[in-house]
């Protein structure tokens, strides 16, 4: 995967996701077709540290049949790192356990703003993709 395409809502969705959990990392699914992202999945980190998540399995088995339901695959996973950095940590690389899938990483960027960077992480480290905005 080169690039991943969502709407300004997807964003807004894992934003809101991101905040509520403050100051622990948040984390989720976004599940489409293709490079396409048609939902957001938030869930629950199992793990509630600042620095660190773990997906509940159960909500994440749930999600799972749901996007296998409604015809469409987990294509991305998301996370916050709420100290940084805005790419992925040394134990998101060790722990990646969905090849062929993009991660998605929100951080702070300055006081008042939080950025969001795209990764495929492969075996030699990870490299960044496009992240693309599509009109609502």
């Amino acid at each position: 995967m080169k690039n991943l395409k969502l709407r300004a809502h997807h964003f807004q969705q894992m934003q809101d996701h991101i905040f509520q959990n403050l100051p622990e990392e948040a984390c989720g699914m976004l599940g489409g077709r293709g490079d396409q992202v048609e939902v957001v999945i938030p869930i629950t980190n199992q793990a509630h540290s600042p620095v660190r998540f773990y997906m509940n399995p159960v909500e994440m088995l749930r999600a799972f049949d749901w996007l296998e339901e409604n015809q469409m695959e987990m294509i991305a996973t998301f996370h916050s790192h709420p100290m940084g950095p805005l790419h992925p940590s040394e134990s998101d690389v060790q722990e990646f356990a969905y090849p062929g899938t993009a991660v998605l990483i929100w951080s702070p960027v300055d006081e008042q703003r939080w950025g969001v960077r795209g990764f495929m992480i492969e075996a030699a480290g990870y490299r960044e993709i496009g992240l693309i905005l599509l009109e609502s």
